[in-house]
């Protein structure tokens, strides 16, 4: 398993992830602010790949007062979903964001499918919003201090 930077080439890969999900963990309504987010604000995304191929996808951002790190946009595919790889690139990321000087907070929003593998990583629900994403794909936001992750 190799978890690298996202290039530009990545993208189509990248899309056919999101459209494999689809309409299980994301709403059809997603591709477009994906794209949005693939060209405005993926500093800080990256790939798994396995066996020279993109087997997944996530990122981070960081909030506009720098004291928090948003991990965001995971995206798997299906057949290799359980084998530790989402493990594996969430640990990288908490990682990098621990070494960004002045971060307090590690946050992320997601839907009431994917909550739970997040508090494994000592994420709590802080709030939730029916209907955010989309019909019948609820918000689930967890955050934790940096220091107790």
């Amino acid at each position: 398993m190799i978890i690298r930077k996202h290039t530009d080439t990545d993208r189509k890969r990248i899309m056919e992830l999101l459209r494999l999900n689809i309409p299980e963990y994301f709403s059809p309504k997603e591709e477009e602010d994906l794209m949005d987010y693939l060209d405005n604000h993926a500093d800080n995304y990256y790939v798994v790949e396995a066996d020279n191929v993109i087997v997944g996808c996530g990122g981070f951002n960081l909030s506009e007062d720098g004291e928090t790190g948003k991990i965001s946009w995971d995206i798997f595919d299906p057949q290799i979903q359980g084998k530790g790889y989402g493990s594996a690139l969430t640990k990288f990321r908490i990682q990098r964001i621990k070494e960004i000087e002045g971060i307090k907070i590690i946050s992320v929003r997601t839907s009431q499918l994917v909550y739970p593998f997040y508090e494994k990583f000592g994420l709590e629900v802080r709030e939730i919003v029916k209907d955010y994403w989309a019909e019948g794909f609820d918000l689930y936001r967890l955050d934790s201090n940096i220091n107790l992750i």
